[in-house]
């Protein structure tokens, strides 16, 4: 009998624990390896003069929605066109406001797979 009576309690709290209506648990997201290179990149490089935080000036603009820009700032050009000839040329695309005082040769300090990194995390900013 009172192997019953705890079977019928474990059943009720399932049953419960089932239907409570909860919202499941999201997994977390693993991050991409390439995206998180890209990220080490921009905090080695790029930190010290562009802040990730919107209206946030360091000494460059902020970097903050750069994806959603880059697709409309120039006609013709792609996101990651953009902001890939922004690195390699920043003379060409200096935003107004701002001088233009950004490292000439920067990209070609950067390793073929670390520019691509570093593109591919910034395209995520949205």
């Amino acid at each position: 009998m009172k192997k019953i009576i705890a079977l019928l309690i474990l059943l009720t709290a399932l049953t419960l624990t089932a239907c409570s209506g909860g919202a499941p648990a999201q997994p977390t997201p693993t991050p991409d390896p390439f995206i998180v290179k890209g990220q080490q990149v921009f905090n080695a490089r790029c930190a010290t003069c562009h802040a990730l935080v919107p209206d946030t000036i360091i000494i460059g603009p902020s970097l903050a929605g750069l994806a959603t820009t880059a697709e409309t700032r120039v006609s013709g050009q792609t996101a990651e066109e953009y902001i890939l000839l922004s690195i390699m040329r920043p003379g060409e695309y200096v935003v107004e406001g701002f001088n233009n005082v950004m490292i000439t040769n920067f990209a070609m300090e950067l390793t073929n797979e670390d520019m691509n990194a570093l593109v591919a995390f910034l395209l995520t900013l949205k």
